[in-house]
């Protein structure tokens, strides 16, 4: 097995990035107005029309569903980072802060998610969940939307203070084989700054 740096403080994986430049304008800096959108437990929602449809059809945040587009909790905190989304709760208009304290009592690891989900999208890459894949996260090549092609990799996204057996690890390597899918595992540090080792079989 052989298993690659991809990411050295805030250099760009060769393998990801290919040297090609950070786009100077991301689909979602396109759309002036804001999403008006719902906290609802572990989902976010808005209706699927105005800023949320186009949204969606440029780079794919969201999920459309019965009228809706269902946000995930890290794409919904980074379209509030971003200041092209308010999300409610009841009366209550959900500040930043007030939205990683609710999303973290939903999903313990939420904020480690987060840290990876925020610096592949940064970048341009499309990031969808994976659960379905048994892992957090797959990212499409640049250009690539879902429904196009298949996605690249899967990530795993762990913090540098976390263990992590052999046995966990082989799971995770066998997640991305039966997928066909390359592994990237995305170790978070204490300033939330992210390294990514990409992990492949080799035949002796």
């Amino acid at each position: 097995m052989l298993m690659t740096k991809k990411k050295e403080g805030k250099k760009e994986p060769e393998e990801l990035l290919t040297e090609q430049p950070l786009p100077s304008v991301l689909p979602e800096e396109k759309i002036k107005e804001k999403i008006v959108a719902t906290f609802a437990r572990e989902r976010v929602l808005a209706e699927d029309q105005g800023p949320a449809h186009e949204l969606y059809d440029q780079s794919r945040f969201g999920e459309p569903k019965e009228g809706k587009i269902n946000y995930s909790l890290v794409e919904a905190l980074y379209l509030l980072e971003k200041g092209k989304m308010e999300v409610h709760e009841g009366k209550a208009h959900l500040t930043v802060d007030q939205f990683i304290k609710k999303a973290r009592k939903a999903e313990p690891n939420f904020w480690i998610r987060y840290c990876v989900f925020r610096d592949m999208r940064s970048r341009g890459y499309t990031v969808r969940t994976a659960l379905k894949f048994g892992a957090d996260f797959r990212v499409y090549d640049r250009g690539v939307k879902p429904g196009d092609d298949h996605a690249r990799w899967i990530i795993f996204p762990v913090h540098e203070g976390d263990t992590l057996t052999w046995y966990e690890f082989a799971a995770k390597n066998r997640v991305a084989h039966s997928t066909r899918k390359r592994l990237l595992l995305a170790i978070v540090d204490e300033e939330n700054s992210v390294t990514f080792y990409e992990c492949r079989w080799l035949r002796p």
